[in-house]
């Protein structure tokens, strides 16, 4: 299985395919699309939730990356929508994102093109009314693990 598609019929359905993430997917990259407001920030809030992160969790849209400790390992929260060129995620350190038993959520990865590393997973978030669907298509064993590994049906 290398696709999904989830019905996420409000912002609690959204954190909780997060949280189903968090379990599935201990290290990795994932790469979040959508439009703004499209629930990407939801998605990385349910996954940081579920590694026991209790503090605010907000898109770093102006620091381009927020790192979290967690009792599973390193989580990268990554909002690269403000970048102006890909080479400044140099200076951030991008070779982190990549570090063994990290796991960085990426949002905007477009524009990092060139410079990032592919995802495992990759999650588009589109709005389907006043609701939202999510595509999880695996680009690798890691992603194509966590999807095995996702309950079937809406999370």
């Amino acid at each position: 299985m290398s696709e999904q598609v989830r019905e996420l019929p409000d912002a609690a359905a959204t954190e909780a395919l997060g949280a189903a993430l968090a379990e599935a997917l201990p290290a990795g990259v994932v790469h979040l699309h959508g439009e703004l407001g499209a629930g990407k920030t939801a998605l990385a809030r349910g996954l940081l939730r579920a590694r026991g992160v209790t503090g605010p969790v907000r898109s770093p849209t102006y620091t381009l990356v927020e790192p979290y400790a967690t009792d599973s390992g390193t989580v990268l929260h990554l909002d690269l929508y403000r970048l102006a060129d890909p080479e400044e995620l140099h200076f951030l350190g991008i070779e982190e994102v990549a570090a063994p038993g990290t796991l960085a959520l990426v949002e905007w990865p477009e524009r990092g093109a060139g410079a990032l590393p592919g995802a495992d997973l990759a999650v588009t978030l589109v709005y389907a009314g006043s609701a939202r669907r999510a595509w999880l298509a695996a680009t690798g064993p890691r992603g194509r693990a966590a999807l095995a590994a996702l309950a079937p049906g809406p999370a």
